[in-house]
């Protein structure tokens, strides 16, 4: 079943890297006592990703918290390692916490996961974004082609 507005978050955990290696980030660390913006992506380093999802939330994360986000976090179905490298590449700096849920595992536990085995990338996750105040969802968007209403800007918009 999909996550909707007005469930708790999962519990669970996925992992994000740190200069002395993978660390693990639980849900409650992530989500409690916090408004939260998580936005998933198909895959770390893939054209849409790269150039327009990620980089709206880094260009937007002062926007973002001046409406009192305290985390914005992207995750993907990549090993930590490789999320983040892709930071780095992306200059996320401590704009966006990069996470990665390695076996979809979380994106299975909000039921926004995506089967692409049949052009060979395995299980991933949706892409979307959520608006989480103290571990409650406010706000759920999935796309099933681009990435419009997952932007960034849309989730500025929704925040008011």
């Amino acid at each position: 079943m999909t996550i909707e507005v007005g469930d708790t978050m999962p519990q669970g955990a996925m992992h994000t890297m740190t200069a002395g290696g993978p660390r693990e980030v639980g849900a409650a660390d992530l989500f409690d006592g916090k408004k939260v913006v998580l936005f998933s992506v198909p895959g770390a380093f893939t054209p849409t990703c790269s150039a327009k999802h990620l980089p709206s939330f880094v260009k937007h994360a002062d926007a973002l918290r001046a409406k009192g986000v305290d985390t914005i976090a992207c995750m993907a179905v990549n090993d930590a390692f490789v999320m983040g490298a892709w930071g780095e590449q992306q200059d996320v700096g401590d704009k966006v916490m990069m996470l990665a849920d390695g076996n979809a595992d979380y994106s299975r536990a909000l039921g926004l996961e995506l089967d692409l085995t049949g052009v060979a990338f395995g299980m991933r996750g949706k892409r979307f974004s959520l608006l989480v105040d103290d571990g409650v969802v406010q706000r759920v968007n999935v796309d099933e082609d681009g990435y419009g209403s997952t932007s960034a800007e849309t989730m500025l918009e929704q925040i008011g």
